[in-house]
């Protein structure tokens, strides 16, 4: 429980290198996370995860036994509602882009100073999409190139209140809840609950695919 009284973000940290694994969940105990499990291997993430129910994943992208991404779909896979924040020490664009399509809420890099990282672990823990500064317009880019494809025909759209377009516009802005709530005069809650609301509609997972098809439906203009 944090000082509120409000349950402590749970947070899973997989990371092949000790040091770095330790300093990170030492960080994130400090600073109120509750750290329900660390590992080094990516077949045992996967299998402590329902178990130990993390809300967000913290993933290195380079593990010894399987990749990454593979990681993340099963953990996705696993527990359908974790959080999953990559952290890497390759910006290359396919990393990024192959670790973004499989479901990853954010992608930082190992480079990112305490402060930043506390802040990207928080942020993906509210539903936000994280990217390093610069990673973010990388990922928009694909998105815009997704967008400019045909569609396949006879594809039904499912239908949104005014309220829920409003909102999912700002979030293809790249706007966090809190902004999100600031301009639209409503609560942080009653914006998650639209975002929550517009995700069922449309099957999508998580705020990364909210973001690209409001994109593929040029709400972000």
């Amino acid at each position: 429980m944090t000082d509120e009284g409000v349950p402590a973000v749970r947070v899973m940290v997989v990371d092949d290198h000790p040091m770095w694994r330790e300093g990170v969940a030492r960080d994130l105990t400090e600073a109120g996370y509750h750290v329900v499990a660390t590992t080094g291997e990516g077949r045992q993430a996967v299998r402590v995860a329902p178990a130990t129910r993390p809300d967000v994943v913290v993933l290195d992208l380079q593990l010894p036994d399987v990749s990454g991404v593979e990681v993340l779909r099963a953990l996705l896979a696993e527990l359908p509602g974790v959080r999953v924040l990559m952290l890497s020490a390759s910006g290359e664009q396919q990393d990024v882009l192959d670790a973004v399509k499989a479901g990853a809420t954010g992608y930082l890099l190992k480079s990112a100073g305490p402060a930043e990282f506390l802040d990207a672990v928080g942020r993906t823990a509210a539903g936000d999409a994280v990217f390093t500064p610069g990673l973010a317009g990388l990922v928009l880019g694909e998105y815009r190139r997704i967008a400019a494809a045909p569609a396949p025909a006879g594809d039904d759209l499912p239908r949104l209140t005014e309220r829920e377009t409003e909102v999912l516009r700002l979030v293809a802005k790249g706007m966090s809840y809190k902004q999100i709530a600031g301009r639209l005069g409503l609560s942080h809650r009653t914006v998650q609950n639209h975002v929550q609301n517009t995700l069922g509609k449309l099957q999508l997972h998580n705020r990364v695919e909210l973001t690209r098809y409001a994109i593929e439906q040029g709400l972000d203009d």
